[in-house]
């Protein structure tokens, strides 16, 4: 049986940041250091491929204007979904961190596999490749609790 939008949302929602401040407060803690010496722009597009990836529109509509107030292009926003098939769109690190991002996201094969996390190691210091792999949870995280909670963007004039 298929749902429509309005059986799904028919269900009031907790509001985590009263429901539960502590976990609100740990999620902004693991963000902060999760932001830590990454580049800014780099985590906004792991922000942006997980959130797609999730379906989080709440996460999207955030980091897709913050990853624009920092400089990203229209263009590589607008094929950030396939940027598999941008070509040299995306720089090698970039392609290496959203290949890690989605591979941690998606877990299809139950683990992260070796080829994906060789080719992000090749590219990135070891505290590099740490930051981008807590980015890619960080992300997540947020992306499974507004889902479940879902968080609705707020409406831009």
């Amino acid at each position: 049986m298929t749902q429509t939008l309005e059986t799904r949302t028919a269900v009031e929602r907790i509001k985590l940041t009263k429901t539960t401040p502590e976990l609100y407060d740990a999620m902004m803690v693991l963000g902060n250091a999760a932001n830590k010496d990454i580049d800014a722009e780099l985590a906004e597009l792991i922000k942006i491929r997980a959130s797609q990836v999730n379906h989080c529109a709440f996460c999207l509509d955030m980091h897709t204007r913050d990853a624009r107030k920092l400089g990203v292009s229209g263009q590589k926003l607008d094929v950030l979904a396939a940027w598999e098939e941008a070509g040299d769109l995306f720089t090698e690190r970039e392609r290496a961190a959203l290949a890690l991002t989605e591979a941690i996201t998606e877990l299809g094969d139950g683990h992260v596999r070796d080829e994906v996390y060789a080719s992000a190691a090749a590219v990135f210091t070891e505290r590099e490749l740490g930051q981008v792999i807590a980015m890619a949870v960080t992300i997540n995280a947020w992306n499974r609790i507004n889902v479940t909670i879902r968080l609705q963007q707020p409406p831009r004039r």
